[in-house]
């Protein structure tokens, strides 16, 4: 049973600081864009380290079409230093990441969406409905064997109003460092 938001509610809303040094607003988003992608992810997970390349390029290829991604870190620090929002900053100007990237220092945004792992991906319409939950792709190890880009797929999917299958995946990645 997953927790958090399940697919076809409501996302909960946040505000959070970005490495901009502006505050990024999921309704502002929603406004401006067709389809929202949050992806949790941290500067020093393995996982996220396979997808950041993958992720910008999502974004490259959509951002024409009324699509934004938003990556969302929320590592604890004390237990992930390289986590901290200068890391942040050092992460996103190093990677020339091409969406948003906030930080989520409570916790309280991952825990509402019930992201587990480090990348994982929630698929939102424009109006905040969840509509695909999970893995960006079937081979986290070597992008040149994907069969299955399910991120990719669901945003198609979404974009042209039609059903989208699968609305979940089990992510694969590191887990990410709740607070204790």
């Amino acid at each position: 049973m997953m927790k958090g938001t399940s697919i076809n509610s409501y996302a909960p809303d946040f505000e959070l600081p970005g490495v901009d040094g502006g505050v990024h607003h999921l309704a502002r988003y929603l406004e401006k864009f067709q389809v929202v992608g949050v992806v949790f992810l941290s500067n020093q997970s393995a996982h996220v380290q396979l997808y950041i390349d993958r992720l910008k390029q999502i974004q490259q290829d959509y951002q024409g079409q009324g699509v934004i991604l938003v990556g969302i870190n929320p590592n604890d620090i004390a237990q992930s230093p390289e986590d901290n929002f200068e890391e942040m900053k050092i992460f996103a100007a190093s990677h020339g990441l091409n969406f948003p990237y906030v930080r989520d220092v409570t916790q309280d945004v991952a825990a509402s969406f019930g992201a587990e792992l480090l990348p994982e991906a929630f698929l939102l319409d424009h109006q905040g409905v969840l509509r695909y939950r999970g893995q960006i792709d079937d081979s986290p190890e070597t992008p040149e064997s994907v069969s299955t880009p399910y991120l990719r797929l669901a945003i198609t999917q979404l974009l042209q109003n039609q059903s989208i299958d699968p609305v979940t995946t089990i992510p694969v990645g590191d887990p990410i460092c709740w607070r204790r």
